[in-house]
């Protein structure tokens, strides 16, 4: 597998970057689609609704949140075998739009992309 990266979304895109996916169920603020510069905005892999607003990006309950966003992607295998597959040819980088590069979707997205469920 090519390298997999998480880069926040406000990041200027570099030429290492590769595939560039946002992850995020809601588009970022204050990014146009041009600045964005994605090749796909996947949603389908992103934390319900529910899950997202109840994390609320506190510190406290990232290791819940990261165990339940887990399981919410056991369910969503065949988005998760097609993220592989580019991985498998180029690099893939996983974007973000939560302030924290420690406490994020992506994070655990990565971990899951490269060591399974």
């Amino acid at each position: 597998m090519k390298a997999i990266k998480i880069k926040r979304i406000y990041d200027e895109r570099a030429e290492e970057d590769g595939y560039r996916v946002l992850v995020d169920r809601i588009w970022p603020r204050g990014v146009s689609k041009e600045k964005a510069n994605l090749d796909e905005w996947n949603k389908e892999v992103a934390p319900s609704t529910e899950l997202r607003k109840w994390f609320d990006h506190k510190e406290e309950r990232f290791e819940e949140f990261a165990l339940r966003y887990r399981n919410e992607l056991k369910e969503k295998e065949e988005e998760l075998n097609k993220l592989r597959i580019i991985a498998n040819s180029e690099p893939l980088s996983l974007l973000y739009a939560a302030k924290s590069p420690i406490l994020n979707n992506a994070i655990v997205l990565k971990e899951v992309l490269l060591k399974g469920l």
